[in-house]
């Protein structure tokens, strides 16, 4: 049935405001406009939403996160926020005391950061992990995805031991010549293989988990990456199924296939860019070139500033990247490459100069994150119309690290959102979630003030970086939309686009930006029905 929405401050595009929205049955706007205009369009048959003149938006739409993993880290130990050694010590001696595992079975915890440690600042080992069981092989993953540490017990099940050779492009750490439990990229492999397989019944549950949460948080479409090598096809079955029943989230599947044949093996498949529905459609090939700079595992130029020992871990060489982004062109297929250290973006901008012809980009290559730049590196971006998509959320933690890490003048020019869009590179907003939470509001938030959540630095971290609040909605919506080849039908809330939206509590568009983040999610809606609505 349709839906009238009246008594709205609805934004339409940059200073243009409209009262009143009908949603048509087949889950598009109809009509928009002042109350009178958009009434005159009604049969009298509608359900009546009266949004007390609170202020409504697109839905956003987060153009990089990990849906699937974020289903897994709500049920995981939990371990974002953690402030000490001893609390995640703490949290996961509860864990098994709550949830009583099977023997054999991995404990599993995400999202710690030692930075925020208050105890001893320094990465987990096995011994801190030890302290929790020597029963249960234990499995933590640092926030950034990129590191995990393991105790003893994991190691052992594993089969690693120091003189395990590490998987190209990873590191396995050791210290006086014993295992410190630190397993860096791609050598994570050689002990995530503990993991056993999940059914596509827990990965439905696990899925629609993560689906009530974005519903909760106003994200209507997520550009995710979970399809990926491995067993991968259980995966893409469950969101088939969890799609088809319950349709609350549009998915755009950032699909990562890291080595040739088995690229090819999904291709032969018949699956690359644009195949399936409005809700379930496959999007770019998702490679993953460097690290993380929490990490230190981000692929840099020169050393780090505060380890000149490392530049970083490059998981693919300049010339797997050529392969795989050319078999990706050749098949019609987008790429979209996690690469945050400057040798890492540098890698993949040559990559596109060889398949971009012209300076024309119709597969709409990108590069997720593009957090350490110089002002060359960036201008490179408009050669071939590369897309960025990028996440301020993260400026909530890397601003503390960032100049220790790469120094002040390459920190000075990192991170550059504003000087993106000045440039006119197509700049998406998402959260990597769950690396960062996927509440919309708070990267919001770090886009306008270039502030933690905290509110520091007063003025902001480089304020000349700050956007205004309308380039950052648009960011997360219609440019969002542009990335995954949406921008005519998702995005604005015009007349023949989608209606997925969502009502604020507040006026984004005017209240002070420092309040940005008591602004509330109070009702989200997809395809034209209700998924959410604040009590």
């Amino acid at each position: 049935m349709s839906t009238l929405i009246y008594n709205a401050n609805i934004y339409v595009q940059r200073g243009v405001f409209a009262q009143a929205l009908l949603v048509g049955d087949d889950g598009k706007i109809a009509a928009v406009g002042t109350e009178e205009e958009v009434r005159a369009a009604c049969t009298g048959n509608e359900n009546l939403y009266d949004a007390q003149g609170r202020t409504i938006v697109p839905g956003f739409n987060d153009s990089h996160q990990h849906l699937f993993n974020t289903g897994i880290a709500l049920a995981a130990v939990r371990l974002q926020g953690v402030t000490s050694i001893a609390e995640v010590i703490e949290r996961g001696r509860r864990y098994i005391e709550e949830n009583q595992p099977q023997p054999g079975e991995v404990i599993h915890g995400m999202g710690w950061n030692q930075d925020y440690f208050t105890d001893e600042h320094r990465l987990l080992t096995r011994h801190d992990l030890d302290k929790i069981s020597t029963d249960y092989p234990i499995i933590f993953d640092r926030a950034c995805g990129h590191i995990l540490t393991c105790n003893t017990k994991a190691l052992e099940m594993a089969g690693v031991t120091v003189d395990t050779v590490p998987n190209a492009g990873g590191a396995i750490d050791q210290e006086n010549g014993e295992l410190t439990g630190v397993v860096r990229e791609n050598a994570r492999a050689q002990v995530r293989c503990l993991m056993s397989e999940r059914s596509v019944e827990t990965k439905k549950r696990l899925i629609r988990t993560a689906m009530k949460h974005a519903n909760e948080t106003g994200v209507t479409s997520v550009q995710t990456c979970d399809v990926r090598m491995g067993d991968w096809e259980s995966t893409l079955e469950a969101y088939n199924q969890v799609l088809a029943e319950t349709p609350t989230v549009r998915v755009y599947h950032q699909f990562s296939f890291m080595e040739p044949n088995a690229f090819q093996e999904f291709l032969d498949k018949g699956y690359r860019t644009g195949v399936g529905n409005d809700f379930n459609r496959f999007g770019p090939l998702k490679l993953f070139v460097d690290g993380s700079l929490g990490a230190r595992t981000a692929y840099m130029r020169e050393p780090y500033a505060d380890d000149p020992s490392t530049r970083g871990i490059a998981t693919l060489t300049p010339e797997e990247i050529d392969t795989l982004v050319g078999m990706a062109v050749k098949n019609n297929c987008g790429v979209a490459v996690h690469a945050i250290g400057d040798a890492a973006i540098e890698n993949v901008l040559n990559a596109y100069d060889k398949v971009c012809e012209n300076g024309e980009n119709p597969l709409r290559l990108g590069i997720i994150h593009v957090q350490i730049t110089d002002r060359p590196l960036l201008e490179r971006f408009t050669k071939n119309d590369i897309l960025a998509l990028v996440q301020p959320i993260f400026l909530h933690y890397d601003t503390a690290i960032v100049e220790d890490r790469v120094g002040k003048d390459l920190a000075a020019t990192s991170y550059a959102f504003k000087t993106l869009m000045d440039l006119g590179v197509h700049t998406s907003y998402g959260t990597d979630s769950p690396v960062e939470d996927m509440d919309p509001i708070a990267n919001l938030y770090c886009a306008v003030t270039r502030k933690n959540l905290r509110g520091e630095p007063a003025g902001g971290w480089h304020p000349e970086e700050c956007v205004d609040i309308y380039s950052a909605v648009d960011a997360y919506t219609i440019e969002s939309a542009y990335a995954s080849f949406d921008e005519k039908v998702k995005g604005r809330l015009m007349k023949g686009y989608l209606a997925d939206l969502v009502v604020l509590s507040d006026n984004i568009f005017t209240i002070n930006p420092d309040d940005i983040l008591k602004v509330k999610v109070d009702a989200t809606m997809v395809n034209g029905n209700f998924v959410f609505q604040r009590n």
